[in-house]
This record gives C-alpha cells, sequence and structure tokens, in this order.
C-alpha cells in the first residue's frame, strides 16, 4: 500500500513515516516545510502538487493543519484556508486519483465547549455522542473538514475515518497559569488521566485506521489514553480529583511526593476511547498506570518513538500547510 502523508515535518507527520517506513511500507511525505520525512515540499491547497503526490498512492492520511497556537498568529481566514479549503482540495483530488481510503487527523478540541460543564455539574464524559460546541476558529475549522470527509464518504464512496485526538505534543501547556503552577512532567502525567495519548499510540491508531477504513465507510473516533475513571467518578473527579486517584493509584504518593508533584484539584472531562479500541482494534499501550511504573523506577515515561521525535514547536506566521 502507497501511502500519502501529509503535515510529514511535524510531530504526527513524522511518527507516521517513520513508523510505516520501518514496516516496509511505501509512504510519501508532503509538507510545506522541508524534512528528512518529506517528498514533496508546498502547500496542500496547491492542487498540481497534490495530482503528483497522489500519483499511484492507495490511502492518505492527512495530518497536516493549522493548530491551537496558530489561534494567536494567524487569522481566521488562513485557518479556513488551510484547515477547509486544503482538505475540500486534498478530498477532491484523492477521488480524482482513486485513492482507496483516508484517515484524517481531527482533534479532541472539536468538541469545545461542551468539554466544560457549567459550575457544580459533575465532570463530562466525552465520546463521539457529544456534540461539538466549537470555541475558536480552530475548533470552527476542524469540525468543518470532519464534516466535508463525511460528505465525501457519502456522496463519492471515499471510505473516510476521523481521529480526535487529544494531547500528544511535548512542549509546555499553552495556559501559562498551569505552566506557572506545575512542573511540566507533573501536568503531562496528570493529563494521561483523562486528555493526553503518547505518540506511538497516536500512530498505531491511525495504522489500524486504514486497515479498517474500507470496513467501516465513515465514522469518528475519540483517540486519548484509557482513563482508569468511571462514570461514578465523575461528581468527585470535578471537586477532588486527587481523592479519586489516590483509591485508584495508592502508589502515585510515591511518585509525586518526592518531586514536589501535585494532582490538579479539579479534573472536569474525561476522554473515552471505547469505540475506537473496539471498532479499529487499536490497543493503547501508553497510560496513567504505565506512566507511574516507569517513574517509580526511573524510566523515562513516552515511548520511543516520541522521545525519537521530541519537540518540533508550530511553524511560523504565514506558512501554509
Amino acid at each position: 500500500m502507497r501511502v500519502l502523508v501529509t503535515g510529514s515535518a511535524g510531530h504526527l507527520g513524522e511518527g507516521l513515516v517513520r513508523r510505516m517506513r520501518d514496516d516496509g511500507r511505501e509512504v510519501v511525505g508532503l509538507d510545506v516545510l522541508p524534512s528528512a520525512f518529506t517528498d514533496a515540499v508546498g502547500s496542500i491547497l496547491d492542487r498540481a502538487l497534490l495530482r503528483r503526490a497522489l500519483t499511484g498512492v492507495d490511502a492518505v492520511v492527512h495530518a497536516a493543519t493549522l493548530h491551537k497556537p496558530h489561534v494567536a498568529t494567524h487569522s481566521r481566514q488562513h485557518f479556513v484556508d488551510v484547515n477547509v479549503t486544503g482538505t475540500l482540495c486534498l478530498l477532491e483530488e484523492s477521488v480524482a486519483a482513486r485513492v482507496g481510503r483516508l484517515v484524517f487527523t481531527s482533534t479532541t478540541s472539536a468538541f469545545g465547549r461542551a468539554l466544560t460543564p457549567p459550575p457544580g455539574s459533575p465532570a463530562a464524559w466525552i465520546t463521539e455522542d457529544v456534540a461539538p460546541v466549537p470555541k475558536n476558529i480552530y475548533g470552527a475549522t476542524k469540525t468543518a473538514a470532519e464534516d466535508l470527509c463525511q460528505l465525501f464518504a457519502r456522496e463519492h464512496g471515499l471510505p473516510c475515518v476521523v481521529l480526535r485526538t487529544s494531547r500528544f505534543f511535548p512542549e509546555e501547556d499553552d495556559d501559562p497559569c498551569v505552566r506557572q503552577g506545575y512542573k511540566d512532567g507533573n501536568v503531562k502525567a496528570n493529563e494521561y488521566l483523562f486528555r493526553r495519548v503518547d505518540l506511538e499510540d497516536v500512530v498505531a491508531a491511525h495504522l489500524c485506521a486504514l486497515e479498517r477504513a474500507p470496513v467501516i465507510g465513515f465514522s469518528k473516533y475519540v483517540i486519548s489514553a484509557t482513563t482508569p475513571f468511571r462514570r461514578d467518578d465523575l461528581s468527585l473527579l470535578r471537586v477532588d480529583a486527587a481523592r479519586v486517584v489516590g483509591r485508584l493509584f495508592p502508589a502515585s504518593r510515591e511518585v509525586y511526593e518526592p518531586r514536589g508533584w501535585r494532582m490538579f484539584p479539579s479534573i472536569d472531562r474525561v476522554y473515552v476511547n471505547a469505540k475506537a479500541r473496539e471498532e479499529l482494534g487499536w490497543r493503547p499501550r501508553w497510560d496513567f498506570a504505565r506512566v507511574l511504573e516507569c517513574l517509580l523506577v526511573g524510566d523515562d515515561p513516552r515511548s520511543s518513538l516520541a522521545r525519537t521525535v521530541g519537540s518540533k514547536g508550530y511553524h511560523r506566521a504565514g506558512s501554509r500547510p
């Protein structure tokens, strides 16, 4: 199977290209930035470039995007151009090239305001059934791109699988209050309970989606580390998350206290990956329990792929994926 990966110079794109090359797959990387994992340099808005890159391609993974941090550096029109029009160009050219399947990398940020319940309410239980309420141009354009994928699956018979991924970036949190209040490792360990996933598991989910897409046709999936929480934990999580975590993971104190770490006082949402595990056959390996195990013995709580790809930051203002 020959696969086109858009956004091949990014965190996920590099991880995908590395993994597929290691597996012996034929892969073409496309990105606005040159890299060792990019074969075609240019924008997904360039249809001539897309046509060349799609020659002989059987499947597409569309990971190129403007991200949430770009809200501060790029215009709303730029988001529409890249995340919506760029996706439309790729879908149309994929149909013309008779591509057999497409996996679209979306984001749990698409749920937007649905992620934060009103004061006094339990934490939100976030499955694919939750209706998105975008709170910024990033979420609005990602949900619009998801809708385009569904349209092309229905009208053109192009199997499209949408993966709403939670946080896997290695950079520090974009909230200055979080950065000032918690060490970075503390933040990321906490997030594995409810809204983080390791890069290796994200790559594995995309490969599962590529295999299953022709059978699925169209569907959306939450891709996040498997949470240890249940629905009956949601009320207490909102007001005393440390109590719930201490009950489920007594050994967490042995990891946290020597480091001066602490649990967030409140957890407002929990991402649930059950549908992806069941329908895609995805088996994520990294969760909060594994992070604790690694830290207890002094190991790095990241996969080897995440460590290899490392931190990339975000591309400069004005560049178009």
